[in-house]
Formats: structure tokens, sequence, C-alpha cells
């Protein structure tokens, strides 16, 4: 199927859309929901049923969660409610919406979009996606595959982590300007070329739209840097590409199974 729902899971707003997965559009209007005080896994887990309804289409859904998601489960929840840790969460919803749905990481699900999609279209080698906003979050892409789960917000700098310090929340907490929280973000983008050399950073989060007002301070050595193309789609068209390639895997069924010879070995 080509057009999947994908749902962003945010800190403020829960939002959905149909997605065509062969050209990263969305098929359809946005909805939003206000994300439940708390983000309870229950409150939320009732927002995604009545998105999921809304919509009425039929097959996998994709779904992101701001936090480490392993095999389904949501193994981190450093801006949500605590239980989410170590929860089934795939289980969770598909159970709530009836649906087959596949969880993961909302920034993972950005990257993938952007590198796809978006600002790193074309691009090979390392691309590093970076999400500014309550938290710093990362998704790390080689060749247009994706390494999951990689929290690179919460390295260590200046003695606390990097998003503690140099996050979009960071800078209004601290009352500042453009530039002076993008000197802040220059000490940890060297901080992460000097580890990881990517060939593109990609900036997304609420920033990416006020790209003219930090860009031209960007000191960097070796990588490019752009902000992000897809910007609040990002994660929606993530999510969806997910469960696409998913259920499509799940559809196929298992890889045979060797045969065996007479003496009881496999073929090769």
């Amino acid at each position: 199927m080509t057009v999947i729902l994908g749902i962003d899971i945010g800190g403020s707003g829960i939002k959905g859309a149909p997605v065509n997965t062969r050209t990263g559009e969305l098929a359809g209007e946005r909805y939003r929901i206000p994300t439940p005080p708390g983000a309870r896994p229950d409150d939320v887990k009732a927002v995604v049923a009545q998105l999921v309804e809304h919509f009425g289409l039929p097959g996998a859904v994709g779904v992101t969660f701001p936090g480490i998601v392993q095999h389904g489960r949501t193994l981190s929840a450093a801006n949500v409610d605590p239980d989410w840790i170590g929860l089934d969460a795939d289980a969770l919803f598909t159970e709530a919406t009836g649906h087959e749905l596949h969880l993961i990481n909302d920034a993972d699900a950005a990257g993938l979009a952007e590198a796809q999609f978006g600002a790193g279209r074309g691009v090979m080698g390392t691309v590093m996606m970076l999400t500014f906003g309550t938290g710093i979050g990362s998704a790390l892409i080689h060749d247009g595959k994706l390494v999951p789960n990689t929290e690179f917000g919460h390295l260590w700098l200046r003695e606390k982590h990097a998003e503690d310090w140099a996050s979009d929340r960071a800078r209004e907490r601290d009352d500042l300007n453009w530039k002076q929280w993008i000197k802040r973000v220059n000490k940890y983008l060297q901080h992460l070329e000097l580890l990881f050399s990517p060939d593109l950073f990609i900036i997304g989060g609420g920033v990416s739209k006020r790209a003219d007002k930090w860009l031209p301070h960007v000191e960097l050595g070796r990588s490019r840097l752009v902000p992000a193309a897809l910007q609040n789609e990002a994660g929606i068209v993530g999510a969806a590409m997910m469960a696409a390639e998913l259920a499509a895997g799940h559809a196929a069924g298992p890889a045979p199974k060797p045969a065996k010879t007479a003496k009881g070995g496999t073929k090769k």
C-alpha cells in the first residue's frame, strides 16, 4: 500500500496525516490533538486511537515517540511519563487501534524522511540529523541506512547533557539571542564533527523555520550544514515510511529455511 498513516507524538501536540510513501508527500490534511498533560501511556493511547479512527485508513500505522524505541518497546522517557520505560508500546497501540502499528524514535523518523525526500536526498556517506526543541534529538544515517536510537543530545558537554545547554528550550530559558545560542551550538556541532566526521548536518525542529537568524553564524571545519526541508512534516513522513517497510516485510513472510541434505546437513 502506498498511502500509510503517520502519527507524530510531540510534547504539545499529537498530529497525523496520510502519507504517500513513494513521494514523501502528505496525501491529506494534518489533524492535531493536544498532547494530554503528563503524556501517560493510557492517555496517549486514547489520542492515537482517535487519530486512527479520524482518518479511517486501512493497513499499518507508523508512530513516532520522543525516546528510545527498540523492538517495539520504549526504553527511555526523558520528557514524558516514566511509565513508558520498558513498555511494549507497539502492542499497546496495536490493541487500542486494531491496526498493525509500529513505533520509531521521533528524530530517527525525521532523519529517514529528510534523507530520502528532504535536505539529505541523494547525499551518500554519513548524514546526521539533529532536531532542536525541548531537547536535542538525533538521527545517524549512512548511505541511506539508519543507525537507530543514537541519542546524541545526551552527550556530555560543559559538565551537563548537551541538550541542557544547547537546545531551543535552553535558548529560551537563558534568554539568549540567536547569535548567543548558535555560539553554544557551534561547540556541540564541532564536538560531533570531531567524533563522526559527517558529510552533512541537517538541522530540524522549530529552529529550522528561522534559519536566517543563525545559519550565517555556523562555524564548522569539514562538514556541510543545511536546515531541514520537511520541517514539521518530517516525523509524520518518516513514521509512515518505516511502517510501510515493516508491513511489506511482514507480508513477504519469513525467509525460507535451508533445505536439508540426506545426511541431515543443509545445502549451501
